[in-house]
């Protein structure tokens, strides 16, 4: 494929194709599908298309943050140091 490229050509090639979330899977045409126009000069436009347009079920855990203190009363397994 070459580019630029448009949303509509982009999804009509690989729209098919699926990405694994964290809970399932969903398909490039579900991600960019709502887009109902736009072209993509490379892969980085692409990407950030599908950052952008990407659901809540590509997070995993909501508002989770392995960065965050133990709340009151909690530890930190023992395999994660600082």
């Amino acid at each position: 494929m070459s580019s630029p490229v448009t949303n509509e050509e982009l999804i009509e090639s690989c729209g098919d194709r699926e990405l694994d979330l964290p809970n399932g899977t969903e398909t490039l045409s579900g991600i960019l599908g709502p887009l109902e126009r736009g072209s993509y000069l490379d892969t980085t436009d692409v990407t950030q298309a599908v950052f952008t347009m990407i659901g809540e079920g590509a997070i995993g855990r909501k508002f989770y943050s392995a960065r965050d203190p133990p709340a009151l009363g909690e530890d930190y397994p023992d395999n994660v140091s600082f």
